[in-house]
């Protein structure tokens, strides 16, 4: 594990697992790196990991990858929204707001949040 993203500010407690797992990026969205705490940032410090700003805004999309993938080929291949909902058992409505929103960097995986 390389990097790590957070949320909200992370605990010291966060930090230090991270640390041992091996991480050496953090990845913070502004308002969580103004709450940081003293002795976290100094452990991130002393550790020599960095912190990065980023902003993924919004939830991330509650859908499988594979899914997901399905629907904007589907969609690629001049398919109508409809048609999509036939074929994937996805409503026409959130298929339209999939590919609206395909481009957003973060996704709900079975096992956590899925940052591309």
């Amino acid at each position: 594990m390389d990097k790590v993203h957070f949320s909200r500010a992370p605990s010291l407690r966060q930090i230090a697992k991270a640390l041992a797992a091996g991480a050496r990026e953090f990845y913070l969205p502004k308002s969580a790196h103004q709450r940081i705490g003293k002795k976290v940032a100094a452990a991130i410090e002393k550790a020599g990991a960095k912190i990065f700003l980023e902003n993924a805004r919004g939830r991330p999309i509650g859908i499988e990858m594979a899914k997901l993938m399905e629907i904007v080929e589907l969609h690629r291949d001049h398919r109508t929204f409809r048609e999509i909902e036939k074929i994937t058992g996805v409503s026409k409505s959130t298929s339209h707001y999939l590919i609206k929103y395909a481009q957003r960097q973060k996704i709900r995986g079975k096992k956590g949040i899925v940052y591309l």
